[in-house]
């Protein structure tokens, strides 16, 4: 696979790499796993929320008023 960036892009690239004392190339690679791994646990948490949603599992605003409440007060 090719990626072609703009040559600004390119520039921070290299400078961030260097930075990180690492190639333009690896540290690519190191931020797109990243990406994907934090893009696969959100999707994941976002299923999550949404399963509690439809088991009623969740609280309405005032109860969250509530509770904000409580906590401030102790």
């Amino acid at each position: 696979m090719e990626v072609h960036f703009t040559p600004e892009v390119e520039d921070r690239i290299q400078r961030v790499a260097a930075e990180n004392r690492s190639t333009a190339d690896d540290y690519i690679q190191q931020l797109v796993e990243r990406h994907l791994d934090h893009d696969s646990w959100f999707r994941q948490q976002v299923q999550k929320g949404l399963d509690q949603l439809d088991r009623g599992e969740f609280l309405t605003h005032e109860e969250v008023g509530q509770r904000l409440e409580q906590m401030f007060r102790s």
